[in-house]
């Protein structure tokens, strides 16, 4: 065998499975310029590509490869090219651009983080060009196209909530191990990580609104959380679930993990005090954990169980 030659491809049982490559988190930050106020759009891009990738795995031969750099760059090309008008239209643009462009690549996936940020109000006036980062939640999207159709799922997460009342814990199953009091006014408090699948797939349909379709998703589910009188964590994760498909059309399937943020009241009887529900130990570890999808009757539910995977 020649210095130069490829090796030959395994003649032993061996064969590909899935596969997929790409440059993971390219931040591109885009300032808008209007005058003298300004707008942020911060995020966090991974393209993922995948297709007719085999003889590179078998032979090395690289024929068919965009170089992960050159996804690096189209990244920031886009940026300014097409703007971000929101993470899911800029993800739109690129999955279309690397499925179309390149014959080699038969899917393009596109995962999005945005971080938000808001205006500095000074003394006198709110300034057009001074931002402090918002540090509410971390909004998320990924796109996949194949050619022929898309799927979009959005959401968040790190976004932290608590009731400090109106929840309650009893009822449950018992057994020798059991040592958990029953509660009838606790701390309610969890951080949210939820995903939502848009039912739009094909170019054919009204795309929606990807920002108002956020900011009011957030809103209904924020609402259930705050109006429902909780029995168990798992009863007000449905309510999110369900306010959000009840009143956004184009949401078809939700899916929320929720770790169970424990507030335990402190004893405080050795020192002579009460505690009359006012002083609790946060506990971080270890923590209950809810998860579930809430689905639009006759749908499918397409959201990985595991949301580390999304």
């Amino acid at each position: 065998m020649t210095v130069n030659s490829r090796p030959a491809r395994p003649a032993r049982p061996v064969i590909l499975g899935q596969n997929q490559y790409g440059k993971a988190e390219n931040r591109v930050v885009k300032i808008t310029r209007d005058g003298a106020t300004h707008h942020i759009k911060d995020l966090n891009v991974s393209v993922s590509l995948s297709g007719d990738m085999d003889e590179v795995h078998y032979s090395g031969s690289n024929a068919n490869v965009l170089p992960t750099d050159t996804t690096k760059n189209t990244v920031y090309a886009f940026a300014k090219e097409h703007g971000i008008e929101s993470a899911e239209q800029f993800g739109i643009h690129l999955a279309r651009h690397f499925v179309t462009s390149q014959e080699p690549i038969r899917t393009a996936r596109i995962r999005i983080e945005e971080y938000a940020w808001e205006r500095i109000e000074a003394s006198d006036a709110e300034t057009g060009h001074s931002f402090v980062r918002k540090g509410q939640e971390v909004r998320l999207t990924q796109i996949t196209y194949d050619g022929s159709s898309w799927e979009v799922i959005s959401g968040l997460k790190d976004l932290v909530v608590m009731n400090s009342t109106d929840s309650e814990f009893w009822g449950y199953a018992k057994d020798k191990y059991t040592t958990l009091k029953e509660a009838y006014d606790r701390i309610l408090a969890t951080e949210v990580s939820g995903r939502w699948r848009f039912n739009w797939t094909d170019d054919e349909q009204r795309v929606p609104d990807w920002e108002t379709s956020y900011e009011q998703t957030k809103k209904h589910m924020l609402q259930a959380f705050a109006e429902t009188y909780s029995l168990s964590l798992q009863q007000t994760l449905y309510q999110m679930g369900a306010r959000i498909i009840d009143n956004r059309g184009e949401i078809d399937e939700v899916r929320f993990s929720l770790p169970n943020k424990h507030h335990f009241l402190v004893d405080l009887e050795p020192f002579g005090l009460k505690n009359d529900n006012e002083v609790y130990f946060a506990a971080d570890r270890p923590y209950g954990l809810i998860e579930a999808t809430v689905l639009r009757d006759g749908c499918e539910a397409r959201i990985p169980v595991d949301l580390t995977n999304l």
